[in-house]
C-alpha cells in the first residue's frame, strides 16, 4: 500500500467540483463528486435522535437503492430541524442534480452541514448546479475544489488517498471530510465521503465501512456533541477490473486495510483542526480486559474538558487523566496504572503503579509543547488496547462557538 496525492478524484472514474453559490458570506459553499460509471454505495449515519433532512434521506438510498452516482453536498445550512419543508428542498436538490446528470434521483446522495435550523436556500442552489455539472472535472484539483467547498469552520481542507493490490488489480481508495467542532462521531457536522474504483458487493461494502468506522471517526472528538448530520458516504464503482468482492477473502481485508487508511488520516486531521486547536492529542489505552473497556477508557480521556485545558497549557497535570479513566464506568485498579506522555521532544513515563514517578516537569512541559502530544495509559489488566484522537481546548474555542451565527 502507498500514498497518493489525491482525495475523491484519485480512483479511476470520478469527477468532482467545488464552487462558491452564494450560501455563505464569501467561502465555497457547495460541491458535487460524481462517478461516470454507477457505483455500489454504502454509509453510517449519526446516532442523534435529532436526525438532518439528508441523513434521513441518504440512510433510505443506503438501504433501498441499487446504486448510486453522485453525492451533492452545501455548507452553510444544515438543514436540520426544519420539518417537511427541509425534507422538500432536499428532493428538490437532488432532482435538480440528477436532471442534469440524467441520472435517476434514487442515486444522488445528499450532504448538508452548517446552521441548524435554517432552511436551506434552494433558489440559490438550483442556480449553481448547472455549473456544478459543467465543472466536473477527474483532476486531483477538482477534487481538492470539492474538499474546500464543504468546510465550515475548518482552517483547511482535510484530503487522503492511496493505492494497493486487490486480485492482481491496482486499486485506489480516496476521501474527503470536514469537521472542526460539533465533532463526537457515533455513527453506527462531521461529513466524510470516500471513493473507490474496486469491485465489491454492496453489501460487502457497508460491512466494511460499518466496521471501520468504529476504530476511525468514532475514535475522535473534539467537543463531545454528536452532530445532526454527521455522515460518512462511500461509492465503488468497480473501474479498477479486479474480480468483484462477494467474501471475506484475502482481498477484502486488503482493501479494509486501504479503507482504514485513508478514514483514519482524515479523522486524524479533524482532530487537529478542532475549533481553537493549537496541537493533537492521541490517547492509547492498552492493558484492558476487552477492547470495548480500552475504547471508553480513552475516549474518556480525550472528552475531558480539565485534561484538554492542561494540555493546552502544557501542564502535565496527569492527575486529571486518572480522574478522567475514573468515571468512565470501568473497572479497573488504579494502583496498576502506568501513565507515559510521548511527542517529538521525547518521551516520559509520569506515573508507575498509580503514583507520581521522579519526572521532570521542565521535560514533562518540553514534550507537552508539541503539535502532536501523546498519552499512552497501560492498566495492566489484560491484552486489549485501542487509540482515540482529540484536540486541547483553548480560549478561541469558546470565541468561535460564540459568534458561530453572527
Amino acid at each position: 500500500m502507498k500514498n497518493i496525492h489525491g482525495g475523491v478524484t484519485a480512483p479511476k472514474g470520478f469527477t468532482a467540483s467545488g464552487l462558491y453559490a452564494g450560501i455563505k458570506k464569501k467561502r465555497k459553499d457547495i460541491a458535487l463528486v460524481y462517478s461516470v460509471t454507477p457505483a455500489k454505495g454504502a454509509g453510517t449515519f449519526t446516532t442523534n435522535v435529532v436526525k438532518a433532512a439528508p441523513v434521513l434521506w441518504d440512510a433510505k438510498l443506503t438501504k433501498e437503492s441499487e446504486y448510486i452516482q453522485a453525492i451533492i453536498i452545501n455548507s452553510g445550512v444544515a438543514n436540520a430541524c426544519t420539518g417537511e419543508l427541509g425534507d422538500k428542498n432536499n428532493l428538490l436538490m437532488v432532482e435538480a442534480v440528477a436532471k442534469e446528470l440524467q441520472i435517476p434521483t434514487s442515486s444522488v446522495y445528499t450532504a448538508s452541514t452548517g446552521i441548524i435550523g435554517k432552511q436551506l436556500p434552494i433558489d440559490i442552489i438550483q442556480a449553481s448546479i448547472p455549473n456544478l455539472v459543467k465543472k466536473l472535472d477527474e483532476s486531483i484539483k477538482a477534487g481538492t475544489l470539492a474538499a474546500e467547498s464543504i468546510m465550515t469552520t475548518d482552517t483547511y481542507s482535510k484530503e487522503y488517498a492511496v493505492t494497493c493490490l486487490v486480485g492482481g488489480k491496482e486499486i485506489t481508495v480516496g476521501g474527503m471530510a470536514k469537521g472542526s467542532g460539533m465533532i463526537h462521531p457515533n455513527m453506527a457536522t462531521l461529513i466524510g465521503v470516500v471513493t473507490s474504483d474496486i469491485s465489491i458487493s454492496k453489501e460487502l461494502l457497508q460491512e466494511a465501512i460499518s466496521e471501520d468506522v468504529k476504530r476511525s471517526f468514532n475514535m475522535i472528538s473534539v467537543d463531545r456533541d454528536t452532530s445532526t448530520n454527521d455522515s460518512l458516504l462511500v461509492m465503488a464503482n468497480g473501474m479498477a477490473g479486479n474480480d468483484e468482492i462477494t467474501e471475506k477473502n484475502e482481498d477484502y481485508y486488503e482493501f479494509c486495510k486501504a479503507l482504514n487508511t485513508v478514514t483514519t488520516t482524515l479523522a486524524k486531521m479533524i482532530a487537529a483542526d478542532g475549533e481553537g486547536a493549537t496541537k493533537l492529542l492521541e490517547v492509547t489505552v492498552k492493558g484492558a480486559r476487552d477492547k470495548e473497556e480500552a475504547i471508553i477508557l480513552s475516549k474518556s480521556i480525550i472528552t475531558s474538558n480539565l485534561v484538554k485545558t492542561a494540555v493546552f497549557g502544557n501542564d502535565a497535570n496527569w492527575g486529571r487523566i486518572l480522574c478522567a479513566m475514573g468515571y468512565s464506568g470501568v473497572e479497573f485498579d488504579p494502583y496498576k496504572v502506568d501513565l507515559t506522555l510521548e511527542s517529538e521532544d521525547g518521551s516520559l513515563q509520569l506515573v508507575k503503579n498509580g503514583m507520581a514517578t521522579d519526572y521532570s516537569e521542565e521535560l514533562a512541559t518540553t514534550i507537552l509543547s508539541a503539535k502532536e502530544v501523546k498519552a499512552i495509559a497501560d492498566i495492566n489488566q489484560g491484552k486489549s488496547y485501542a487509540t482515540a484522537w482529540g484536540c486541547d481546548f483553548s480560549y478561541d474555542y469558546v470565541k468561535i462557538n460564540a459568534d458561530y451565527r453572527s
